[in-house]
């Protein structure tokens, strides 16, 4: 709930849900529905202000700010609409972030950079600053960088709002290989029909207020 001038807003409102490992869960709905917000709540990027949010059985609720920032760093991956690489680092030193945050051996770290970049098909990148990448590759060093650490929870704001089709098919069949293969659960916010679509599960959002459930996608 947000204090505006006009009043209080709820931006999530009576919303309840799971995801089980290796399933892809999109939330969809019009700008406004709460998509984002949901998000952030789940990613524990803000707190609720009533209900509650369980990641792996732990209450986040329960938890300190220290131990709130460990399971961020170590049970969840992030990939943002706006790419969120930081400019100058090369694709490999921007994958590597969430591995120095957790202070992972040197060679460890390198191995697993590698891998990550071979996996979303830029091996060969990884010594390029951003700008020297197109927005779809940017894209894919997010995703390298969001899966580097083994999340066993992805979440993904409109990861394919800034692509040509090409690309997000691209990134599309990217998270949807890597949940289904890697048995990562995932929540993915998104306009895009099409993604939609090869979602395990779709949740609507309208006026924040989770819509119910006609069927599943598949």
């Amino acid at each position: 709930m947000f204090t505006t001038p006009a009043g209080e807003v709820r931006a999530c409102d009576d919303i309840s849900f799971d995801v089980a490992p290796g399933e892809l869960v999109v939330v969809r709905g019009p700008s406004g529905a709460g998509k984002t917000t949901l998000l952030n709540l789940v990613g524990t990027l803000d707190q609720p202000t009533s209900g509650s949010i369980e990641i792996d059985g732990v209450a986040v609720a329960g938890l300190d700010a220290d131990s709130v920032a460990r399971l961020r760093r170590d049970a969840l991956g992030f990939v943002f609409q706006g790419f969120g690489l930081l400019d100058v680092l090369t694709a490999a030193e921007n994958v590597e972030v969430p591995l120095r945050l957790r202070r992972t051996d040197a060679a460890e770290r390198d191995a697993r950079v590698r891998e990550a970049l071979r996996t979303v098909g830029l091996a060969d990148h990884a010594d390029q600053l951003p700008d020297e990448l197109s927005g779809g590759q940017q894209q894919r060093v997010g995703i390298a960088r969001a899966l580097v650490a083994n999340p066993r929870l992805l979440l993904a704001d409109e990861p394919t709002g800034q692509l040509d089709s090409q690309n997000a098919q691209i990134v599309m069949d990217l998270i949807a290989e890597l949940v289904h293969q890697r048995g990562v659960a995932a929540v993915v916010a998104t306009h895009d029909p099409v993604f939609a679509a090869r979602a395990d599960r779709v949740i609507e959002l309208r006026d924040g207020r989770q819509q119910p459930r006609k069927n599943d996608v598949k």
